[in-house]
């Protein structure tokens, strides 16, 4: 392995920044959980009390975790974006100030510490009905699960909303979605 040229940052993985962004989390007093579902689906779930926030990590592509971040903005309050670089996550940041993505927060990984360009915010809800209520209420009895132990840690549960389907119509073991108990 050769060293960096003069001036360059090493390059980080995503491993390194969502390790990151958890001591930031878990700093301020949220219980954590990385990789949760056993498939990368959630990068990082944040807990405080009732409230949720989910954090998508991507060494590069902007565009891409914002992507995700706005698919995930279903299931958490609040979802914020770890960039490996500052370049990029101040260029994502100025990019969404002014947009639907604003709420996201943005930051990125220096010496391994997170740093918080702008803080995510929670979800503004028009017109006063939560579209995804119901569904953020499903995520939060799969968190008490998995806080209280009764799911055990890395045990993979695909979509959480959705579950999957085999050509054979029959579904394996690992296609049942946890949350149907609960329903």
């Amino acid at each position: 392995m050769t060293a960096p040229a003069a001036g360059r940052t090493p390059r980080r993985t995503e491993r390194e920044l969502v390790t990151a962004a958890a001591r930031h989390f878990e700093a301020r007093g949220y219980t954590v959980w990385v990789d949760p579902d056993g498939r990368d689906y959630f990068d990082l779930v944040a807990r405080r009390g009732d409230e949720v926030g989910l954090v998508e990590a991507k060494v590069s592509g902007g565009r891409e975790v914002l992507q995700q971040a706005l698919r995930r903005r279903a299931w958490g309050d609040w979802v914020a974006v770890v960039l490996g670089s500052e370049r990029a996550a101040r260029s994502l940041a100025t990019r969404t100030e002014a947009t639907r993505a604003a709420p996201i927060g943005v930051g990125f990984v220096r010496a391994g510490v997170l740093v918080e360009l702008r803080a995510p915010r929670r979800w503004a809800i028009e017109g006063g009905v939560d579209p995804f209520a119901e569904v953020r209420a499903r995520f939060r009895r799969v968190l008490d699960l998995l806080e209280s132990g009764e799911i055990p840690a890395g045990t993979r549960w695909d979509g959480v909303v959705r579950e999957v389907r085999r050509a054979s119509r029959g579904r394996g073991f690992a296609e049942w979605r946890l949350d149907e108990a609960l329903s």
